[in-house]
């Protein structure tokens, strides 16, 4: 069997499970299917059964720029301002608190354990534990929504939690873009080198200019089925375009659905059409990303990765908690709201694999295995993490809402 066979394969068997198995599990066992599609692809890659080869996953590497578009696309088209604007301030206090309280506890130990554990210069180990900080902040939205349904919940605490992971995938997106700029290697083509600055802005104009560009071309598209061809034209050039600069295709994608989703008149046609491959997508990604794993080279490598899954769960726990009693919603919220937040989601995913092409950062390895492990760890309990948290449909939530600044 060819391993192009493989692959077809393996994308029918992911669009028939996305479509069929994910929804039965999640509504029969509370559970986010999608942590088992890694071990799956580890299974197929060169690392164990070797049907797919390593010179196949770098042939394929291209396709993967275009997932990690879709993928930033999709983030950005849920960035509405109408509806944004709708969510009272309070919540995006307490949102933004957390995503940046958990940011600088990783990032900050994984930025002195790095450097004492494989003595990189700051340097060289600011990079890694950037990266590693921004995949801390994320959380995973799939879990919540699944909790949210089977309790029909709602209120500020559903609220909360829906803003929080926006947040965290904003967070998340920009500062793995802002660390890729940063980390650019010097061009010699120019007169002058590009400043850090300069490429932080030429990964949103890319994402901007996409957006422009669909709407000079295909702006009055009204089917939905064209409209999905015309979108992964337009994000082969944006994801193409961020890829060849070496820059985030994530975060060029993100730029390029907030645009469109902002300035159409068809947001509900361009959601559904990006929407359409979001799980298949997800879980192909998955696939690949475990195919691609390499164990880390360095044999100490578990003392990182153990700390990023213990500091992460502090930081959600401990920081959810002080951004409530900050903004005084402890006692809405709950003490333990943070837990709906341990899920880790699919795009890490994406800025891991987008990390692992950046021949010039430290130990791209490494931290692609804590965030495969980190996958493994929280992804099938992520329903179950929110459902302990959010109550049930017959239960209510008196209490005010506060409106203290943080």
């Amino acid at each position: 069997m060819t391993q192009g066979l493989i692959l077809v394969l393996i994308v029918v068997g992911a669009y028939l499970a996305a479509h069929g198995v994910f929804d039965w599990l999640a509504r029969k066992l509370v559970i986010v299917s999608g942590a088992e599609y890694l071990i799956l692809g580890v299974l197929l890659g060169p690392s164990a059964t070797g049907l797919i080869d390593a010179t196949f996953l770098q042939d394929i590497a291209p396709a993967s720029a275009l997932a990690l578009g879709w993928m930033g696309a999709i983030n950005g088209s849920r960035l509405v301002l109408l509806r944004l604007v709708r969510i009272p301030a309070l919540v995006y206090r307490v949102a933004f608190a957390e995503s940046l309280i958990t940011l600088f506890i990783v990032g900050g130990l994984q930025y002195f354990l790095l450097s004492w554990l494989f003595g990189l210069s700051p340097d060289r180990a600011f990079a890694p534990a950037v990266a590693l900080g921004a995949f801390a902040t994320l959380s995973g939205h799939a879990g919540i929504e699944l909790a949210a349904r089977r309790s029909r919940g709602q209120g500020l605490l559903v609220t909360t939690l829906r803003a929080t992971t926006g947040a965290n995938a904003a967070v998340a997106i920009c500062t793995f873009g802002i660390l890729l700029a940063f980390g650019h290697p010097p061009s010699t083509a120019l007169s002058r080198p590009i400043t850090p600055t300069e490429w932080t802005v030429i990964t949103i104009v890319i994402g901007v200019a996409g957006g422009a560009l669909y709407h000079l071309f295909l702006g009055e598209e009204n089917s939905v089925d064209r409209m999905f061809i015309s979108l992964g034209g337009v994000l082969i050039l944006v994801s193409g375009a961020a890829t060849y600069l070496r820059l985030s295709p994530v975060m060029a994608g993100m730029f390029f659905g907030m645009t469109l989703i902002n300035t159409s008149r068809k947001r509900n046609e361009i959601t559904a059409a990006l929407s359409r491959v979001e799980r298949p997508l997800y879980f192909v990604l998955l696939i690949f990303a475990g195919a691609s794993w390499r164990l880390s080279a360095q044999s100490v490598w578990l003392l990182p990765v153990l700390l990023f899954v213990v500091a992460r769960a502090v930081g959600k726990f401990g920081g959810a908690r002080l951004a409530a009693r900050l903004n005084d919603v402890l006692p809405t919220l709950g003490p333990d709201w943070g837990v709906a937040l341990l899920g880790q989601g699919g795009l890490i995913i994406a800025l891991s694999v987008n990390y692992l092409y950046q021949d010039t950062l430290a130990l791209p390895n490494l931290v692609f295995t804590t965030a495969i492990i980190s996958v493994l760890l929280t992804d099938l309990l992520s329903g179950r993490f929110a459902a302990s948290v959010i109550p049930p449909a017959t239960t209510t939530m008196t209490h005010p809402m506060p409106h203290r600044a943080l």
